[in-house]
């Protein structure tokens, strides 16, 4: 079955940046699993992977704007300190360069600490691959019709998808 609109995928991935180190892998855990054509993918991804088939293995690499956009000036944001998740211990501190995850409006998003205060921390809003060249690794393991609650829903359920 090729990947088309209303079909779950289910992939490995390994991500690199321009100079070919690896970033992050999907590989060693289970796959990740989407509902095509929904915008729950990044777009160049899953431009890349419309109608390839389970089996297919390919690299794909990806401008900033395919990928997690242009970075952005002044996306920088004061947050109380209780406001943000993902500490490796209740008993660490925020420091310049950490990872943190805040819940928004329009859902989590993952920030990057730039000055931490007892308080209060100022974040760069920017996702964190922002502005980068990025080389996908891509193997299909699977390609399924979706469900009608999928669809309805407007993602993939069970393994590597939305667990309700």
């Amino acid at each position: 079955m090729k990947i088309t609109d209303k079909t779950v995928v289910q992939f490995h991935y390994t991500l690199k940046d321009e100079a070919g180190v690896e970033l992050e892998s999907s590989h060693g855990s289970d796959p990740l699993a989407y509902l095509h054509g929904y915008k729950n993918m990044l777009v160049g991804v899953e431009n890349a992977l419309t109608d390839k088939e389970a089996g297919d293995k390919f690299s794909v690499t990806l401008q900033p704007e395919d990928a997690y956009g242009e970075r952005q000036e002044g996306a920088e944001q004061r947050v109380p300190v209780k406001h943000l998740q993902g500490l490796p211990t209740p008993s660490a501190k925020w420091k310049k360069g950490m990872s943190a995850v805040v819940n928004t409006e329009q859902g989590q998003r993952q920030v990057t600490v730039i000055k931490a205060g007892k308080f209060m921390v100022t974040v760069d809003t920017n996702p964190p691959l922002a502005g980068k060249v990025l080389t996908f690794d891509l193997e299909v393991v699977d390609v399924r019709a979706a469900t009608d609650e999928e669809v309805e829903h407007g993602h993939a359920h069970g393994v590597g998808g939305h667990q309700h």
